[in-house]
């Protein structure tokens, strides 16, 4: 996996249009299964009449390990303070890392999407994280999941998603396997009260 240094900003671009999707998670229902997205939990950047994109939360990027990164890029790994998981953030751009973090860490390239969540893309704050002085709370993921205009609300119509309020434990616990369980069941959704069949979760 070669990493490419996301200095440019997130597309698209967080707008004032924004709708209430921002900052909120996509939690993928039953009619999605085996689908890329299946049973993921997607923090959402930003959703417009321009397009949407989020970060894929509960999915681990597969055989690719924050360290080996550090090393591509030529930082210091080998003392490294912290090892963190290195996630799929989703299949648009594979290459390129996203940091969503605490904004108790904002630099000038950092884009903040809500009160206390803040995205930034460039190898200072991986270089920040490895050194022990990065965001207190912080996913790093590689790729985004990305929609063009009126293609993620098509799948809000069929049901494809639900929306759930975001919160620090479904956003930063380092479990993975229980974040979809969880998404549903903070908005009172069992997994096995989700119909199978698209156009009725």
């Amino acid at each position: 996996m070669k990493y490419k240094d996301m200095s440019a900003s997130i597309h698209p671009l967080p707008r004032e249009d924004d709708s209430p999707l921002r900052g909120n998670l996509l939690v993928a229902t039953p009619s999605l299964r085996g689908d890329t997205f299946a049973k993921s939990v997607i923090y959402m950047c930003t959703h417009s009449a321009a397009g949407a994109m989020g970060i894929v939360i509960n999915q681990r990027a597969p055989e690719v390990k924050f360290r080996d990164l550090l090393a591509q890029l030529h930082l210091p790994h080998n003392e490294i303070k912290v090892d963190p998981i290195v996630h799929f953030g989703g299949p648009v751009e594979s290459g390129r890392g996203f940091v969503l973090h605490s904004t108790d860490f904002m630099r000038e390239d950092t884009i903040r999407l809500g009160d206390n969540i803040g995205i930034t893309g460039t190898v200072d704050i991986l270089r920040a994280i490895s050194e022990g002085h990065g965001p207190q709370k912080s996913i790093f993921a590689l790729g985004y999941a990305g929609w063009g205009p009126g293609q993620l609300d098509a799948e809000l119509q069929a049901n494809s998603w639900l929306t759930v309020p975001a919160d620090d434990d479904l956003l930063f616990s380092g479990g993975l396997s229980g974040k979809w369980e969880k998404a549903l069941l903070k908005i009172g959704v069992t997994p096995a009260a989700l119909s199978f069949e698209a156009g009725h979760a």
